[in-house]
């Protein structure tokens, strides 16, 4: 019989944020797997590391490259399809052993995740079980004490990736919005609220929930 695959958000960063249940499957699973870029430092194992167990399987799914820079001959979108093909065979392998595998996930799984990367090659063939996490945006909201939206408000969850003018007209035509993977894109949002408006009423957290907030 094979093993359960289940996602598992861990919430913006504090370990404290993680939930009971997130909590109790990734002390029971028999695997538990995470991301990290190449210098192999991962945050979701830290944020999870309160809740792991001696003896557990440990699956370090180290990212080949973090920007568009690549000799890979597919260029970045190559060398992500084949780290991501090659990390869902790895996470197979446990599966078809018998083994349930908590694959952890900063935030919530199903949003802006990289688990969702595993979830669309893997569930064909496996039972998956999402258990869904704490976003940054709502830690983030928190931090500053300020609500994100009330009454009949909309709000717009914008990555920082769009192109400039496109983020510019979304934010000015938005009642709220939140603007997510910043980053290297850091100078582009700021131009982009100056375009809309909306630079000098804007918040800045980063980090959220975490010591380093």
């Amino acid at each position: 019989m094979s093993g359960t695959l289940f996602g598992v958000g861990l919430g913006p960063g504090d370990p404290e944020l993680v939930t009971v249940k997130a909590a109790r499957i990734i002390g029971a699973a028999d695997v538990v797997a995470y991301h990290s870029a190449r210098h192999g430092r991962s945050i979701a194992r830290r944020i999870a590391e309160p809740y792991l167990r001696p003896g557990q399987i440990e699956e370090h799914l180290v990212y080949p490259v973090t920007t568009g820079t690549t000799e890979h001959p597919g260029g970045y979108a190559g060398a992500m399809e084949d780290f991501y093909r090659e990390a869902a065979e790895r996470i197979a392998a446990h599966l078809d052993a018998g083994h349930d595998v908590a694959l952890l996930a900063e935030g919530d799984p199903l949003f802006y995740s990289s688990y969702m990367h595993m979830h669309t090659r893997l569930t064909a063939r496996f039972n998956a079980v999402i258990v869904p996490g704490v976003t940054s945006v709502s830690a983030a909201s928190a931090a500053i004490a300020t609500p994100l939206v009330t009454g009949d408000e909309v709000l717009s969850v914008l990555p920082g990736t769009l192109p400039v003018r496109e983020l510019a007209r979304r934010i000015a035509d938005a009642d709220a919005a939140v603007v997510m993977k910043l980053g290297r894109t850091y100078p582009q949002v700021r131009e982009a609220l100056s375009m809309a408006g909306r630079l000098d009423g804007a918040l800045y957290v980063e980090r959220a929930s975490t010591d380093a907030q």
